[in-house]
């Protein structure tokens, strides 16, 4: 399973929203196991910069690649770039992923 996280600024707080409803498209894109576009509730006081959030697990690599690959993607992106100031992405293999403390720490 690929957990898939992008974070995105706004150039101005009036595009925040449309942002959002930009990213809402992703939704409509059937190769997510689960897809959410959430605004950032700013409550950790050394990151206030990231506006919005979308987090998004797929079954695989080929999933991820599907996803981006999709109309509705490419739409998301066409309405969204002009609005962003920045965005940040990261994926990772949950199979990859520490779960447990290590005991030499």
């Amino acid at each position: 399973m690929i957990r898939h996280f992008v974070f995105f600024t706004a150039q101005h707080d009036g595009n925040i929203e449309p942002i959002r409803k930009g990213l809402q498209i992703l939704k409509r894109i059937p190769h997510a196991q689960r897809l959410e576009i959430a605004l950032n509730r700013k409550s950790e006081p050394t990151s206030r910069e990231v506006d919005v959030v979308v987090y998004g697990e797929f079954a695989d690599d080929d999933a991820l690649t599907a996803y981006k690959a999709h109309e509705f993607y490419a739409e998301s992106v066409r309405r969204v770039k002009p609005l962003r100031e920045m965005r940040w992405a990261a994926d990772y293999d949950m199979a990859q992923a520490v779960n447990t403390p290590d005991d030499d720490a």
